[in-house]
């Protein structure tokens, strides 16, 4: 009589310790991150984005910062460091529209001093016509 309780007991316990280590090693597994595929986009869209707005001419230091740090990221993933990858990507997108912001204050200026030119011309020959009545 005591046989069959031994055996119910053996299998009892060894179907808890078979799920226990399933349960473990499925958690090991689904904690692993993954790569940062999202920030990589976003980091990779604001450098073109950038590049397209002129950033080379007007925020080079910048945009050549923003490549370095998502090629630290794509290094990152291939070591597996995720959590890296992410920090760096994410800080490689917004270095890219920092050199946006940069290009389009630059470009702004730029159109300011030609206004500020025009409206000089405008002013010398208003009074010259004036000069001359």
């Amino acid at each position: 009589m005591n046989q069959p309780n031994h055996r119910y007991f053996t299998r009892r316990v060894s179907s808890a310790l078979s799920l226990a280590v399933a349960v473990v090693l499925l958690s090991a597994c689904s904690s692993a991150p993954l790569p940062p595929t999202n920030a990589l986009t976003e980091a990779r869209d604001a450098i073109d984005s950038a590049e397209q707005e002129g950033a080379r001419q007007h925020a080079g230091a910048e945009l050549d910062d923003a490549q370095q740090k998502l090629e630290m990221a794509e290094k990152s993933i291939s070591k597996e460091q995720m959590v890296e990858a992410e920090r760096l990507a994410r800080e490689s997108a917004i270095v890219a529209k920092l050199a946006s912001a940069r290009t389009e204050s630059a470009k702004a200026a730029a159109i300011n001093r030609e206004m500020g030119r025009g409206a000089d011309a405008l002013t010398e020959e208003m009074q010259r016509t004036g000069d001359q009545q």
